[in-house]
């Protein structure tokens, strides 16, 4: 019991982790567990439009581990590529370390799971991954263009970077997608990056 209390408690932290996109109506920034749980539900939404046999029950537990390094090494913007390799890696040790946590070996299927999703090659990675790119696209179409006005992001970063992804995983989310970023480019909601 003490063991999973210590990991429930170091899972605490990832609310401390601060985002690049608010949510709507607040002055303030995400935080990485807030994020987490809004792809939770998005993928369970957007259910019907998954590839047919997707396994929703794996996606909601890929998308619940799939930040849990980001308490040791904290958020980085999507869109910057240099050191990527290297973040990713850090995160991998943190996510081994916190899901290490956990007795019995019960954190290493939590591990694969998050191996999985990094990888992106079935079809619930896929699935969560588009979860993963959607949501902020989501919220900054909402809060016109806010993360990418203030971080340079530019249209041609989010459609190279997102769109792939997301149309992989979710196609009919892409098609509702992809015309409100053109719309949202010809307002002038993206960055001069």
């Amino acid at each position: 019991m003490e063991q999973v209390v210590a990991f429930v408690l170091e899972l605490d932290r990832l609310k401390a982790v601060t985002r690049k996109v608010k949510p709507l109506g607040q002055d303030r920034y995400e935080n990485s567990a807030e994020h987490s749980w809004h792809l939770a539900m998005l993928a369970l939404a957007m259910a019907p439009h998954a590839e047919p046999g997707t396994d929703m029950d794996r996606v909601i537990r890929m998308l619940l581990v799939h930040d849990i390094g980001e308490i040791e090494t904290g958020d980085t913007l999507f869109f910057i590529e240099a050191g990527r390799q290297e973040r990713k890696a850090a995160e991998e040790q943190a996510v081994a370390r916190i899901l290490g946590l956990l007795p019995n070996g019960q954190g290493a299927p939590l591990l694969d799971l998050w191996r999985e999703f990094e990888a992106g090659q079935s079809r619930e990675a896929r699935f969560a991954q588009a979860m993963d790119r959607a949501a902020p696209v989501l919220l900054n179409l909402a809060n016109n263009g806010q993360s990418w006005r203030e971080n340079g992001v530019r249209y041609e970063q989010v459609m190279g970077r997102v769109g792939p992804p997301i149309a992989a995983g979710c196609p009919a989310l892409w098609n509702h997608v992809a015309g409100r970023l053109d719309a949202a480019r010809d307002a002038g909601w993206f960055g001069m990056g």
